[in-house]
């Protein structure tokens, strides 16, 4: 699979000790990979990177974005083959909370980190992570595509909406494909759903809310319940940013623009009927409406969807795991966590991405046999 490109390359990840950050950590490990990792300390108690041990045999460096100074220097010293921006503060209700740390995380942390890649020779490879809620959210049911304009009504959102406008800049101004044996960085964006999978603890989101509430027997409060969301499996989009920096590292300026990994149109399901099936997969619980809190009084969403068509066509990316698959995958994890005294976490978390992989190599998907450059590339 993708190892043939990964295995003995150096890659730079930051917010490795993040939920996602963690399960990537993970999958490249697997794939032989040398990780550096770049983060604040967890966020959480539990979390998943201590829980899964995730800082075994890498280099873990706890660091802050906003550093510039010091990114830049661990960046050159450990010269990365490739860069995987994953740190942010991800999320709405803090942002309502702390609107200037959340633009100084998610926009200048971003500025940082490809400006420390203009001055890493190393680097050939840059993935930008940003969010589906990049784009200017008017709440149809319209799913969103590459193509859209960048906004967001709330502070994280538009932070990732600039976000998004810096690494367009920085792709025109210093990457560009057209000047590439100047620079030879190939520089890309990515944007998943609302992700969802084991080993997640945030506050103010929706799967650990659950989890929380029906592992101490109390009914799940729920604020927003007909919101529409992309929901999806952890691994697909980790999947798509794999296969995307794997292809570009053979074939450098190919695919050098925005993407988007999201779940297909008929995943994007209310938050009611996504909490009622975690309910099921659990074993039991209940629900209840929350007349308001201090969320409450801040805008949401209604609906967002994200188009994939982009990735399917252009790169044959497809999702492997439906939403009953996705909802059962991430409470096997936590059911186990919370109920089995002997639960090892990292091994289960290893067979989890083993099953995901055997999946989607069973459906043929192009990430699953890749070797070398696949012909079909050679007439792009």
């Amino acid at each position: 699979m993708f190892n043939y490109v990964y295995k003995d390359k150096t890659v730079f990840l930051t917010g490795h000790t993040g939920f996602k950050g963690s399960w990537m950590t993970v999958w490249l490990k697997s794939l032989g990979a040398r990780i550096v990792g770049y983060s604040l300390e967890p966020q959480t108690q539990p979390n998943l990177f201590d829980t899964v041990d995730v800082s075994d045999g890498i280099t873990h460096i706890i660091g802050d974005i906003r550093d510039y100074d010091n990114l830049v220097s661990v960046m050159r010293s450990c010269k990365p083959d490739m860069v995987f921006h994953m740190a942010a503060q991800p999320l709405v209700g803090r942002s309502y909370q702390d609107p200037r740390a959340t633009y100084e995380v998610n926009v200048m942390g971003t500025v940082n980190i490809l400006n420390a890649v203009r001055h890493t020779d190393s680097v050939r490879v840059c993935v930008n992570v940003t969010s589906d809620k990049c784009y200017d959210n008017r709440g149809s049911i319209y799913a969103y595509r590459e193509s859209d304009p960048m906004g967001g009504y709330d502070p994280y959102s538009a932070s990732k909406g600039c976000a998004e406008l810096v690494a367009s800049a920085f792709r025109r101004s210093f990457f560009n494909p057209n000047r590439y044996d100047d620079h030879r960085v190939s520089l890309v964006s990515v944007r998943a759903g609302n992700v969802i999978g084991g080993g997640d603890w945030a506050d103010d989101r929706i799967v650990p809310d659950c989890v929380r509430a029906l592992a101490g027997g109390e009914a799940v409060r729920l604020r927003n319940p007909k919101a529409v969301r992309p929901w999806q499996y952890v691994l697909e989009p980790l999947s798509g940013y794999l296969w995307l920096g794997a292809l570009l590292f053979q074939n450098s300026t190919a695919f050098d623009y925005g993407w988007n990994f999201g779940p297909n149109g008929a995943k994007s399901v209310t938050v009611r009927e996504l909490v009622e099936s975690i309910i099921g997969f659990w074993g039991g619980g209940g629900v209840t409406i929350e007349a308001g809190n201090e969320l409450t009084k801040f805008h949401e969403a209604d609906c967002l969807r994200l188009d994939s068509t982009k990735a399917g066509v252009v790169l044959g990316w497809h999702q492997v795991y439906g939403l009953e698959e996705t909802i059962r995958s991430t409470i096997e994890w936590y059911r186990e966590f919370y109920k089995n005294k002997a639960f090892d976490a990292k091994g289960h978390t290893l067979s989890q991405i083993a099953a995901y992989s055997a999946k989607a190599r069973k459906a043929g998907l192009a990430w699953t046999s890749y070797r070398e450059r696949p012909e079909w590339l050679e007439r792009r």
